[in-house]
Parts: C-alpha cells; sequence; structure tokens
C-alpha cells in the first residue's frame, strides 16, 4: 500500500463519535433515567423500625411509621413506583395463608398508610402466599402438591383488598396458571377495573433469590423444598415466551421476566417479540454479588451499579425494579 492512500485508510473510524462526551452523549443508543427505576421495599410490624439485612446491604426492613418516610424520600428522588413486600409475623402464617386475605394484615396496613400521607408513588403489591405460609410456597398444599385451581380462588381474593388498600397495581409472582385472568375478574367485579396488573410472567426457579427470602423471613419455611413445579426451568425459552403470551390474553398490562441480568436473552426475546410493556427484577442475589464484589474493592459500585441498569434498557425492558433505585437515582439526578 502506498504512503497516499494508507494516510486515507481507514476510511471509516469509529472512534471519531467516541472521542469526545458531547458527541457520545449525540450518538447514544439507550438511555437510563429515574423514571425507569421502580423501588422493592420490605416492611415489617413495629415502631421506628430501620432494621438493616445482612446479605443485602444497604436494603432495610422498615416499620409502617419509618415505611412512609422512606416512600416520600423516594418520590421525592423522581422514583415512579414502590413494590410492597410484608414480613409476616410467624404467628400469622398457616398452612393455607389465610393472613393473605386480610384487610389488617401488613401489606394491606402499609398501603393505605402511604395513601394517608398524601404521597404522589405508584403502588405495587406482591400477590402470592409464600410471604403468609408455615411451609413457604405460593400456593395452598393438597398432598404433596402445590394446587393450582384452589390456590386461584385466594389469589384473586387477596388482590382485591389489596386493591381496596389502595394498590394501582397487582403483581401475581405465584406463577400459577390462570391466576391473571382470576385475578382480572376479581378486580374487575369488585370495581377495580382501573387496577393494573403487572404478571411475573416469566419467573425462574432461580438460586438468586437467596437475599430477598431472608429478607420476608420465608427461607426457613421453604427449607429443602424448591418452587420447580411451578416456576420456570431456566434452560427454557420458548415456553417465556408462551407464559408471557398467555399472561397477556389473560389481561395482563405490563409483564416481567426474573431474574434480571442472568436472562437478559429472555427479556429481549419478550420486549421484541410480543411489544408489551416489559420489565425486569434485579433480585437480591444480583445486588448481593455486586455490593459484595464492591465491598473487597473489586468493582466501583456506583459504576456497576450504572452499567448493570443500563444493561436492562439496551435489551429492551421498559424499567427495572432493584435495590439501587434510590442510590440510581440519586446518581442519575447528579448528572453522574
Amino acid at each position: 500500500m502506498s504512503a497516499s492512500s494508507s494516510s486515507q485508510f481507514p476510511f471509516i473510524r469509529m472512534r471519531r463519535n467516541r472521542r469526545t462526551d458531547w458527541s457520545r452523549r449525540l450518538v447514544r443508543e439507550h438511555q437510563l433515567s429515574v423514571n425507569d427505576l421502580i423501588l422493592p421495599v420490605f416492611v415489617k410490624e413495629g415502631d421506628s423500625v430501620v432494621e438493616p439485612i445482612d446479605s443485602m446491604p444497604g436494603v432495610n426492613r422498615y416499620s409502617l411509621d419509618t415505611l412512609v418516610d422512606f416512600v416520600g424520600q423516594a418520590a421525592q428522588r423522581g422514583i415512579p413506583a414502590v413494590a410492597v413486600f410484608p414480613v409476616t409475623p410467624t404467628e400469622r402464617k398457616t398452612e393455607d395463608g389465610d393472613e393473605a386475605l386480610n384487610p389488617e394484615n401488613l401489606i394491606n396496613r402499609a398501603g393505605r398508610a402511604i395513601r394517608q400521607a398524601g404521597i404522589d408513588i405508584g403502588l405495587i403489591a406482591d400477590v402470592a402466599l409464600d410471604p403468609y405460609t408455615t411451609h413457604g410456597q405460593d400456593g395452598v398444599i393438597r398432598g404433596d402438591e402445590v394446587h393450582n385451581d384452589e390456590s386461584l380462588a385466594i389469589l384473586a381474593q387477596q388482590s382485591v383488598v389489596q386493591a381496596d388498600a389502595g394498590y394501582d397495581i397487582i403483581a401475581p409472582s405465584d406463577m400459577m396458571d390462570g391466576r391473571v385472568a382470576a385475578i382480572r375478574v376479581a378486580l374487575d367485579a369488585g370495581q377495580h377495573e382501573n387496577v393494573q396488573i403487572m404478571a411475573y410472567s416469566a419467573k425462574y426457579a432461580s438460586a438468586f433469590y437467596g437475599p430477598f427470602r431472608d429478607a420476608v423471613g420465608s427461607k426457613g419455611n421453604l427449607g429443602k423444598g424448591d418452587k420447580k413445579t411451578y416456576q420456570m426451568d431456566p434452560a427454557n425459552t420458548d415456553e417465556a415466551i408462551r407464559e408471557v403470551q398467555l399472561d397477556l390474553a389473560e389481561g395482563a398490562d405490563m409483564v416481567m421476566v426474573k431474574p434480571g441480568m442472568p436472562y437478559l436473552d429472555i427479556v429481549r426475546r419478550v420486549s421484541e417479540q410480543l411489544r408489551a410493556p416489559t420489565f425486569a427484577y434485579q433480585v437480591s442475589g444480583e445486588y448481593a454479588m455486586l455490593n459484595a464484589a464492591a465491598a473487597n474493592g473489586w468493582l466501583d459500585r456506583r459504576a456497576v451499579m450504572l452499567e448493570s441498569l443500563l444493561c436492562f434498557k439496551r435489551a429492551g425492558a421498559d424499567g427495572v425494579l432493584t435495590y439501587f433505585a434510590m442510590d440510581a437515582a440519586e446518581a442519575l439526578q447528579a448528572g453522574v
């Protein structure tokens, strides 16, 4: 190659658009904003409680009074919604999870307290029986299995009492077949036609849930049991599409993939093929791993936090449930 031709090579230089900050911002394909964040919160009985969760550094269990304050802070940071998970006292857990139907249970009192405080934020209620059962399964047990159809009736009733308590979005995480339709019918009959359903549609039987079960106190109830008969096999992808299609046909307004980063391929397929509002849950195990690496000085916590959340957007997620939501909102508002 002659000197003249070599001086003109290469004609296409991909690095040109990367040379300056302003240029990188101009050509950026995906953006992460506070509007993409949903904050999961844990509520427990008591007064003035802010109880750290050992396996989830920076995440706490809150009593009703401190929860209201914390949710108010989330709203001030522009976070659109919080997802509430109750730590049910052991003495209120039963074989059939009757406490789930109690209008005065912890999650329902939390919803009413936040609403009465006048905080302008979306409220998402978890629908499943595992916080309320002595065995830690998401439905009722009959014989040797979790009984699908009997569980549906209970989940539908649970959804109505949560909507009565002021929740805007019902989020069934149980993975029973047909539960979205059962919940939609029950909500409409209860004059909650405008309450949305965010279905945990592709929820896998994952090993990444351990710290969450510590947080809500269900790990000891589940013991050596598992949820493989109703949560999805991590080896399957086509099945996830079928699950999401069914939930959408049954009336889901939004769908979710859980866990998050290990299943970004599922997020991509769901988003591209079904074109429905798609969310991902950056679960407790993902959060714990990143924090542990950062605590050891192996990773920059803020950098990996924001990069991991951007990955969800790149994969096609419309939003992310993440325990990083408060820190991410602060970083994004600071322009980091």
